[in-house]
């Protein structure tokens, strides 16, 4: 367990080849993601598509996202102790589309539950329920003291006995690393060792993986990055735009001149015009009788380069399962409402699939932050529900859909309390009582 956490705390420029294929492809994720791709260097200039991509998704999920908890006064505190990863989601989700997943791992702090964001390259699953569900995984948190190094493993783990959570802290010595005690660190000094929770049915941490299958390891059910799928054409859109970058610059308009017209400053090397150095270029050529100066100006290649950019970013929206146009120019106008929503669908599809994933992750986030308030005793007993609203627009026009809906309240179609349940995202219970 410790050497495979080691591996997948490795700094992702030092990643090596001999871990999994999931490790590798977390690596490569993170990478892109970073703008640090093994194939850019000083030829290949990079878009940046997967930060771009997988921040246009993260938009697009939460955007006008609002949720709620309700009910007592235990729904009160876990309102506000659920506040701060709300304000957060959007970078969480962020993170989660980019490297395929991220768990939301609460702890108490004081009087107060605060909540971690562990990106996929900072954990390591050991175990999976029937349907999929992450049961069990190790979480690292390192400190450096001077010279010194320390890394403390905390391991998750449901059983059929309970709910198992183990801390183990670490010191490097030398090349290697050897086991010390939690209590040898004084920010790790009041952590238990071992703990089992009764009466728990679920993990302590929440799971938020994107959705769609795994085509690195079919066999896997851990989330895999929004642009896995587009891997190799964003490599591929990254050479054809370094392509365009060369041909503009090798393109440029100049002036190349004969050292017999520009004469030799006192270095010996040709007199460039101060402010045209750029464009002049001096070389030592003999005119014999000829004229002095020549133009260089290219026809450039750029339409075509363009449009074979332009070709790779559709299908890499293809691949993402963005409507197209996101990222690429797209050929054409949309005359109608209906062709611009058909347009729409792939992507509202795919960001549909992501707030389900969020909402599941956010309801598990919710059940491990009561019962650390129960185990806590850090707010009095009561029921307590959630509520999502997820925004559409994606699809839909929301001003012409609320005429709608009106219209079908003033024909007594729906009632009052379902438009505001959809309207201002409040539960049934909340919109029957604002109403009375």
């Amino acid at each position: 367990m410790f050497d495979q956490m080691l591996k997948r705390m490795r700094k992702i420029a030092e990643v090596e080849s001999e871990g999994t294929a999931m490790e590798q492809q977390i690596g490569l994720w993170s990478r892109m993601y970073h703008n640090r791709a093994p194939w850019l260097d000083e030829q290949v200039h990079s878009l940046n598509l997967a930060s771009v991509i997988a921040a246009e998704l993260a938009r697009l999920a939460t955007m006008e996202f609002s949720s709620q908890v309700t009910g007592s006064k235990r729904a009160d505190f876990l309102s506000e102790q659920y506040a701060p990863v709300l304000r957060d989601l959007r970078t969480y989700t962020e993170f989660a589309c980019a490297k395929g997943s991220v768990v939301l791992k609460p702890y108490v702090t004081g009087e107060k539950i605060g909540v971690d964001c562990v990106q996929a390259d900072c954990f390591l699953p050991i175990s999976f329920d029937s349907t999929g569900r992450l049961t069990g995984a190790v979480f690292a948190d390192c400190l450096t003291s001077g010279k010194a190094q320390y890394l403390r493993l905390e391991r998750h783990q449901l059983t059929a006995d309970g709910y198992e959570i183990c801390n183990y802290a670490y010191e490097k010595s030398g090349t290697s690393w050897k086991e010390i005690p939690l209590s040898a660190i004084s920010k790790w000094a009041d952590l238990t060792p071992k703990m089992k929770i009764d009466g728990v049915d679920k993990p302590l941490f929440a799971y938020l993986k994107m959705p769609g299958a795994n085509t690195v390891d079919a066999a896997s059910p851990l989330g895999v990055s929004v642009y896995q799928r587009a891997v190799e054409l964003i490599e591929q859109a990254d050479r054809q735009y370094s392509r365009l970058l060369w041909e503009f610059e090798g393109g440029e308009l100049a002036i190349d001149a004969s050292t017999e017209a520009l004469g030799y400053d006192h270095n010996g090397k040709p007199r460039l015009p101060h402010l045209n150095k750029r464009l002049f270029r001096g070389l030592e050529i003999d005119a014999g009788g000829q004229d002095l100066y020549s133009v260089f100006s290219p026809r450039l290649r750029d339409e075509s380069l363009l449009n074979g950019l332009n070709e790779l970013l559709t299908r890499i929206e293809d691949a993402c399962g963005l409507a197209r146009g996101t990222i690429s120019h797209p050929e054409g106008e949309v005359r109608t409402a209906t062709e611009l929503k058909m347009m729409r669908q792939r992507t509202y599809t795919t960001v549909r699939d992501i707030q389900k994933s969020l909402e599941a992750a956010l309801r598990d986030l919710l059940y491990a932050i009561n019962v650390w308030t129960e185990l806590y005793h850090l707010a009095p007993g009561g029921n307590w529900e959630v509520s999502f609203r997820f925004d559409d627009n994606v699809l839909t026009d929301k001003s012409q859909e609320f005429s709608e809906k009106k219209q079908l309240v003033e024909a007594g179609i729906l009632f009052p309390w379902e438009f505001r349940m959809w309207y201002l995202g409040e539960s049934e219970e909340q919109a029957k009582e604002v109403l009375a």
